[in-house]
């Protein structure tokens, strides 16, 4: 068992900008009604690609960036820089208190994609009217640190900065970093992921993926645990969490809205799902040793939910390994299948949907899922009355990564 820790991390704020809601509240609402907001992508110069179906952020305004910071930075960063204000804004973090030690407050990112949509534009001038019409911005808009980049800047946060650049589970992998900076003095790190991968260029990338779903009925193109599974759908948008060192944030009036409580992560290999089952299994182990919670206690697992048959039983069967007899009867969730898989992003929008679970006292249904064809408590239709004092988040990675990580609801005091 891990040693008590002596400065604890705990979620103070978050902010959401999603297919289903550019908001915390919108996010949180339609999830907990399981709306599905899978539609055909309707992003420019894409029609023409096979793949049909997607989680578009359509009601975003990019506006609430200053000018500035937006001809600099992609639809990424733009998604990343928003969620970050509301984040802050909610766990009541404001200049004042970045003035009074700027060098206590830092940012970790993950992104599995960068920006694509501004890339590809500057390249589009480039062999279209030559170098001379190619922006200074691009050497920085594309690349994966551009959003933590951008929000340290915007905030003058002079602490820990960084960026895990890395597959799906990478976006679990940035919220360890953050609990790990505050267990060694950092006082606030704004950590999440936000992706925009439907672009034309991101998309043809995302081609040779043989997971992506390229059905053409949003009701029935991303169904996993289920005889019909046929891949994810991808999705754009994200989350962006404060974690803060917990007796700071009860000194500061803050609310304590969960703790961070277990992490660990594996490596099985790419596309090798008949590995990830034992990988994943071991994942969870350690993210329920290092939190010191035994099997029976998980109130709720978030599932990785791929899609893919041979993943989705590598899954449940890794769920049942890990939590036994539990692992049959805990409720079990995935509302990504109605908005989309947002690669990095997806495991802390996940993330955010558990702390708010946790709120609510509710379970949030798994949107366009019927006839589960394993041996789990999949909770579909419609969202589930339960106290949730644990949850655990699962997610892994199309290139081989397996992460788990342990929420405990936030006491008040």
């Amino acid at each position: 068992m891990s040693a008590p820790r002596t400065r604890r991390a705990a979620v103070t704020g978050i902010g959401v900008v999603a297919p289903n809601g550019t908001s915390t509240d919108t996010f949180w609402k339609s999830t907990q009604e399981g709306v599905s907001v899978l539609d055909r992508i309707t992003r420019e110069g894409c029609d023409h690609l096979p793949l049909r179906v997607g989680g578009e952020v359509r009601a975003f305004d990019p506006s609430v960036i200053e000018e500035r910071f937006l001809v600099q930075t992609d639809r990424f960063s733009h998604f990343a820089m928003a969620a970050a204000d509301r984040a802050l804004e909610d766990a009541r973090f404001g200049q004042a208190d970045v003035d009074g030690a700027p060098f206590s407050a830092g940012v970790v990112t993950a992104a599995g994609s960068g920006g694509g949509e501004f890339g590809q534009r500057e390249l589009q001038q480039l062999w279209g009217r030559g170098s001379r019409f190619v922006g200074p911005y691009q050497s920085i808009a594309w690349f994966y640190a551009a959003s933590t980049g951008q929000i340290s800047i915007r905030r003058g946060f002079k602490g820990p900065c960084s960026v895990v650049a890395a597959d799906e589970a990478g976006g679990l992998d940035a919220l360890a970093h953050a609990a790990r900076a505050v267990e060694r003095g950092t006082d606030v790190i704004v950590a999440g992921s936000t992706e925009a991968p439907l672009a034309p260029y991101s998309m043809v990338c995302q081609l040779g993926y043989e997971e992506l779903s390229t059905l053409d009925d949003p009701a029935r193109a991303y169904r996993p645990f289920t005889a019909g599974a046929c891949g994810f759908v991808p999705a754009e948008g994200g989350a962006m969490i404060v974690v803060e060192e917990e007796a700071s944030a009860r000194d500061r009036g803050a609310p304590v809205r969960a703790t961070l409580a277990g992490h660990a992560a594996t490596f099985t290999g790419a596309s090798r799902w008949e590995l990830s089952r034992e990988g994943l299994a071991q994942a969870i182990r350690g993210a329920l040793d290092e939190a010191g919670c035994a099997p029976e206690q998980v109130d709720v697992v978030f599932a990785d939910a791929l899609g893919i048959p041979e993943a989705d039983r590598a899954e449940a069967l890794a769920i049942a390994d890990t939590l036994g007899a539990h692992g049959r009867r805990v409720p079990v969730t995935a509302p990504k299948t109605g908005i989309g898989r947002a690669y990095c992003a997806a495991p802390v929008l996940d993330a955010a949907a558990a702390v708010l679970a946790m709120e609510h006292g509710l379970i949030p249904p798994t949107p366009n899922v019927v006839d589960i064809c394993h041996d789990l408590d999949l909770v579909t239709v419609r969202a589930r009355a339960a106290e949730v004092r644990t949850a655990l988040v699962l997610s892994r990675g199309l290139m081989g990564s397996n992460t788990a990580l342990v929420l405990r609801r936030g006491a008040t005091e």
